[in-house]
Order: structure tokens, then sequence, then C-alpha cells
């Protein structure tokens, strides 16, 4: 019949959650900076016709740092259809998120998370781009020792992640002949941490704790404790990496070391997606928002090879093999973890240089 129009449905869209720590206590830059690593990546997905003629949609959920939050939301992502769910910051946060993940028996792609035990039991639900806890730190560890550091006290706050932490610095460095010292964060005022440091004649502490407060104070005490001009300040979870950090402390912010997970060279791709990361957030792109944006770049390529069926997808992980922003990405089982973990991240140890504290100095890399 002549003149009937046609209406032709445009194609569903594949849907992916995304955990991001939006509003706090979350570390909201940090969770800007991923989303816009995921964002990007979308965007560049579907501009380049999407998943065999489908656009991603991603559909992200802040969880304010709050496992509870994450797991619910996992569920109701898990109800509106998603083939995955990816992202999260917080160790506790997305410890939870994979246990419910698993639960569900929906995939889950951990962006940015360290904790070694991000399950309890070992799960081919999981998988997770950043390196374990265990691994950066001990190369944190292998840094201090390097420097001539013995007697190293950490401020710290109650939470799994910081209590691992603790343990993985002690037991890497007690047979080394390093010793650790924990100070009680809640407990301890400022200037009673600057005390404890030098009773213990420590000649490193490092900041276990939260940002922006506790870890501001101790370290403007620190800083302006004359007894302690010689005691280096570390922050292995990175605390330093984000602008944030700049803008409170300024000065006195330079010259802490702190883990990141960047080469010390960007390639073509990481160097592509680094000018669009810079404008996108107006401000340098901290490894953060590399995480993110790798993360699509998996999914985008496991959904392209397995399809939609959230079973594939989990079967997949072992046989990934894609090109990242800083480096290829392959999953194995490594010892100690229970998800599949991409083995080759590379993590160096960073500050902020006193002379122009928004440029970076790598001091040593693993």
């Amino acid at each position: 019949m002549s003149g009937m129009i046609t209406h032709v449905r445009p194609p569903q869209p594949i849907r992916i959650g995304a955990l991001v720590p939006l509003t706090r206590p979350g570390w909201v830059e940090a969770g800007r900076h991923l989303l816009a690593g995921l964002e990007l990546a979308v965007g560049e997905v579907d501009d380049a016709g999407g998943i065999g003629g489908r656009p991603l949609e991603l559909m992200v959920r802040d969880t304010a740092a709050d496992p509870r939050r994450a797991a619910a939301a996992v569920d109701e992502l898990a109800q509106l259809g998603v083939a995955a769910v990816a992202g999260e910051y917080h160790s506790v946060v997305a410890r939870a998120a994979a246990a419910r993940a698993e639960a569900l028996g929906l995939p889950f792609l951990c962006s940015s998370a360290v904790l070694d035990a991000l399950t309890e039991e070992p799960t081919e639900w999981v998988a997770r781009l950043s390196p374990p806890q265990s691994h950066g730190w001990r190369i944190y560890a292998d840094f201090l020792l390097d420097a001539g550091h013995r007697r190293i006290a950490v401020a710290t706050e109650p939470s799994v992640y910081w209590a691992s932490g603790v343990r993985i610095l002690r037991d890497h460095l007690a047979p080394r002949g390093g010793t650790v010292v924990e100070l009680d964060a809640r407990a301890l005022a400022p200037a009673a941490v600057c005390d404890a440091l030098v009773d213990h004649h420590a000649t490193a502490l490092l900041l276990l704790v939260g940002f922006p407060e506790p870890a501001v104070s101790i370290v403007r005490s620190v800083r302006r404790d004359q007894r302690l001009v010689e005691t280096v300040i570390g922050a292995p979870a990175g605390q330093p990496e984000f602008a944030e950090w700049a803008t409170s402390l300024g000065g006195d912010g330079a010259a802490i070391p702190f883990l990141r997970y960047l080469p010390a060279r960007l390639g073509p791709l990481g160097t592509r997606v680094a000018t669009a990361l810079r404008e996108r957030l107006s401000e340098a792109p901290s490894f953060v928002a590399f995480e993110g944006y790798d993360t699509i770049t998996v999914l985008a390529d496991v959904l392209r090879s397995h399809g939609t069926d959230r079973a594939r997808i989990a079967a997949s992980w072992p046989h990934v093999a894609v090109e990242g922003t800083r480096g290829q990405i392959r999953f194995s089982r490594t010892p100690g973890s229970s998800v599949w973990q991409s083995a080759r991240t590379p993590v160096q140890v960073v500050d902020r240089d006193p002379a122009e504290p928004s440029r970076f100095r790598i001091r040593h890399a693993g």
C-alpha cells in the first residue's frame, strides 16, 4: 500500500550499572574522576556505532561510601536489566557490591577498589582492574626502606581497608628490620600525634585516615612542629592525587608520597584519552579517571565478543585481552585474590613537587 509510513524502533540500549561515590562522606573528587572516565568511554563507543548497533546506557548510582547503599543499588540495577555493574572507588563499598553481585549472578567489573579480599570466597562473577592492596602497599614499603626508614608510625582510623594496610606494612617491614607503630587518630588530637612521633622516634608518618579530616589537620600540625622537620609524611592510599588536596594544604601538601597506578609514560591511546579527560574535568585527570575509561573499554570488548548474557560475560574474564590506556589488560587468578585480577597494572610512588605542587614527581616504581 503506497503512502504508508513505517516506524523503525531505535535499537534497545545495553545498560551498564555504574557505582560511584558522588556525595559525602564518599571521596567525591575520586567519584567525579571515575565517572568522567566511564562517561567518556561510553560516549566514544556510542559514537562509533555502539555494540552491534546498540548504544551503551550508563545507569549511575551514588554510593556515598555506604556499603548498604551500594548493595541496594546493585539490587535495583539487576532488576532494571543491566548486563553488568562497574565502578566504585571505596574498598569496603566495593566489597559489599561484589557480594551482592555474586549472589544475584551479575557480573561486576571493579574499577578502582584495591582491598585484597574483595569477596569472602573465590568467585567467577567479579573482576578487578586496580592492583590488590598487598601488591601496591608492599611496593610502598620498599620505597620507605630504600629511603632509610625503619621506624614508621601510622595514624589510623577503624576500617577494614586501613587495618589491612597496617597488616601488609607490618608483615613486609618486620623481616627487613622495620617496625610499625599504630596511632589512633580518633583518640589523639593532631598535637598528640606529633608528641607520639617524637616519643617513638618515628622517621615517617603514614596517613591511614579520612580526607579532608583528620588528614589535613595532622599534616599541618606535623609541618609546623620544629621537632619533626625531618619526618616524612606519606599517604599510600592516594589522597594527594586530587586537586582538593593541593587546594586544602598548599605547599604543606607537597612531598607526601602516595601510590598511583600509571605508567611512567602514556602510549598513544593513553595520551589521547588524557587530553579528552582534561577537557571534560577542567583539570589534569587522576589515575582513577583512566580506570573508569578502561572499565568501559573492557566491558565493550566483552559485549562485542560474548553478547549481553550475564553468565557468558562472567565466563569471559579469563579471555579478555584488550589495549587500555595504561597498557594491555588481561585477567588472571593471582595468589590470595578471590576475583579475576588485572595482573599488569603499573604502580608508582609519586609526590607533589615542593617547587611546583601542581607537578608530580615519580619517586619509585614497582
